[in-house]
């Protein structure tokens, strides 16, 4: 019997069996319902495929990871700068993903990433509609015709975030994938009889634990996700070597990188975790954002409909007559034992996620959501959706089951999906949010319309696209003027020009001739410069002075932080003095920076990830990632100089001007 009949198949209590007569309705249960899934579930991922196809590109963050993975292939390590050892990704998984499949293919960088997410993106909808079908099909196996239908998987890819985000060179399309084998694994485990291990049984848990231990080097935000999954089959029954392995199995990955991030780059997470800080609350800003979601789309309705559905679901399930999964309880066995068989239920499963779900969800309005629409509210939808993936319309076959609340139930669930798919075709050809290209007082953009306004085409998908972008194409010009020389470029006023503040002639002892741009939009600029030039933001992605700030209280979100330009001139040690400093920055503020730089902590910052690589030096970064981690610098100079008890080399007493 096949996975699909076999799951809707009428089943007796763990431990009996049913006569023919009871088997034979649930093999016609199981052929119209493989049919009707089959078919949903091709559909679904044309449809996606589809749409994510039509509006393919890649981010300007997209490109970002891209620079890695050419240190990687260059030899330089898992790095941004040649030198630094940054880790400017916050995805590791995807970082190593995009670098295995370029050193295999020998592709181009930006079809690759782009290829690798629309196939994770495609292939996610059907593994998550399979996990939700093992999931529904002993509860509502019926005797009778019974019609497998997307609901949650149509909520998702009607949203044009969603297809925005099915490529993107985002890791959005990793993390639905992980979250979709997950809860497929997740589900096989609650249909095991709890105690009972076999070797592929076994398997499987362990192949259940390594995937939710991944989580933390997916998004680190997934570190809950993961845990609700791992805590529950800890708490289940099992023997200790099981669970003992169970452990080792879900930790080993987590925990070695662990240890390397923390000796390698210094830091207990991402250095784009320090940049965005999840420290304060921007609930405001949050709330904002969920509307800017869900105002374009009327996304309340699909989602009271997929509740609806939901408990419909759970209702039409309390009333079989035949339980196959509600086997009574065992009066010999304790009220912890009890509890813990209970864990394995697919309820239980259902409601882990969905929790999670709102976990996610209430994390990211606490941050104040993102500056691009709708992106990181994608991953807590999904999980939500997930026990409505898919849900059956059952008409009972033998007269006598054909109730009023059954037929009631049946023709309910037909509407709830002709509602959901009406409002899937009528989102599916929104515009999105309104002025969508303009950053404006909320600081969300429709990131794909604004650089497809912005650089006038229609695809952008390589770093060549992006040299549209204003400064970009004049960054590279004096890239290839200045290499010699060395120096800063520093961006102007003008779209179209940038302040170069060369290095000293002879450079100092110790320092290269090397180029460094300071610019927000890392992505273009790192990916059309050459790997021997520096390419660091005021954010902090890539430049830890920057990322080790304090957010800025009412600065645009993912972009509050904003180091001053002076502090990069004193720590690349070029002119300090007019006319080469550019005319709007202050030689005070410069001195007072490279007197700042002098600060103990932040010298031994600068070498956690500067200082060459030694055995020594991963043991004390080892030691001192999380003091590194919590370490912050007063972004104008004046006042770190007084933090650091530093004495003021410009000799006023009082805060420059500038």
């Amino acid at each position: 019997m096949s996975s699909t009949e076999e799951t809707f198949s009428e089943e007796s209590p763990r431990g009996t069996t049913q006569d023919a007569s009871d088997r034979s309705p649930g093999r016609a249960v199981g052929a119209t319902a493989r049919l009707s899934f089959t078919i949903s579930a091709i559909v679904v991922a044309a449809l996606f495929a589809t749409g994510a196809w039509q509006r393919r590109w890649i981010a300007d963050d997209g490109l970002i990871v891209l620079r890695t993975v050419r240190n990687l292939l260059a030899g330089n390590g898992p790095v941004f700068n040649k030198g630094e050892r940054v880790e400017s990704n916050t995805s590791t998984v995807w970082t190593y993903l995009v670098w295995f499949w370029s050193w295999v293919t020998d592709g181009r960088l930006e079809f690759v990433v782009l290829w690798i997410a629309l196939t994770l993106s495609v292939t996610a909808l059907p593994i998550a509609m399979y996990g939700t079908l093992r999931m529904l099909g002993r509860g509502v196996g019926l005797r009778g015709a019974t019609l497998v239908l997307p609901v949650g998987a149509l909520v998702y890819i009607a949203l044009p975030p969603a297809r925005d985000f099915a490529t993107s060179g985002l890791e959005v399309s990793l993390c639905i994938f992980w979250v979709s084998v997950l809860w497929v694994q997740f589900v096989g485990w609650s249909r095991r009889t709890p105690g009972e291990f076999g070797r592929g049984t076994i398997a499987a848990t362990l192949a259940l634990g390594f995937t939710a231990g991944l989580s933390p080097l997916i998004r680190p935000e997934l570190t809950v996700v993961g845990a609700v999954v791992l805590v529950l089959v800890f708490l289940a029954p099992m023997g200790w070597r099981t669970r003992v392995g169970f452990v080792l199995v879900a930790a080993v990955v987590p925990v070695a990188y662990q240890i390397f991030r923390m000796g390698y780059y210094g830091l207990l997470v991402p250095n784009t975790a320090v940049a965005k800080d999840a420290s304060g609350s921007k609930w405001g800003q949050g709330l904002k954002y969920l509307t800017n979601l869900f105002g374009p789309y009327l996304l309340l309705l699909p989602v009271i409909v997929a509740l609806v559905a939901g408990l419909l679901t759970w209702v039409l399930r309390r009333q079989r007559r035949d339980r196959a999964a509600d086997t009574a309880p065992d009066p010999d066995r304790s009220r912890v034992a009890r509890f813990r068989d209970g864990l394995q239920r697919p309820g239980v499963v259902a409601v882990a996620m969905v929790v999670c779900g709102l976990i996610e969800g209430a994390y990211w309005l606490r941050q104040g959501g993102d500056f691009m629409h709708a992106r990181v509210l994608l991953v807590p939808l999904y999980l939500l959706l997930l026990p409505v993936m898919v849900v059956p319309v059952v008409v009972p076959a033998i007269r006598r089951e054909r109730s009023a609340p059954q037929l009631a139930g049946a023709a309910a669930m037909l509407a709830l999906f002709v509602t959901t798919a009406v409002w899937a075709l009528l989102t599916a050809q929104s515009p999105g949010m309104t002025n969508g290209t303009d950053i404006g007082r909320s600081g969300i953009v429709d990131e794909r319309r604004f650089y497809i306004h912005n650089l006038g085409v229609t695809h952008p998908i390589t770093a060549e696209d992006y040299l549209n972008y204003p400064r970009v194409r004049p960054m590279v010009e004096l890239i290839d003027e200045h290499r010699d020389v060395g120096g800063v470029l520093l961006p102007s006023a003008n779209y179209d020009e940038w302040y170069y503040d060369p290095l000293p002639s002879p450079p100092p002892p110790g320092v290269a001739k090397q180029m460094t741009v300071y610019f927000l939009n890392l992505g273009m600029t790192s990916m059309n410069a050459p790997l021997d030039t520096r390419v660091i933001d005021q954010v902090g992605l890539a430049f830890p002075l920057a990322a080790h700030t304090e957010r800025l209280e009412d600065g645009r979100i993912g972009h509050d932080k904003a180091l001053p330009q002076e502090w990069v001139v004193a720590a690349t040690t070029a002119r300090d003095r007019h006319p080469f400093l550019p005319r709007r920055l202050s030689e005070d503020w410069v001195a007072q920076a490279r007197t700042a730089l002098e600060c103990k902590d932040t010298r031994d910052l600068v070498a956690s990830y500067a200082a060459p690589m030694n055995l020594s030096r991963f043991r004390r970064n080892l030691v001192q990632a999380m003091t590194f981690t919590n370490y912050r610098i007063d972004d104008v100079p004046y006042y770190e100089l007084q933090r650091c008890k530093l004495p003021d080399p410009t000799g006023s007493g009082a805060l420059p001007t500038r």
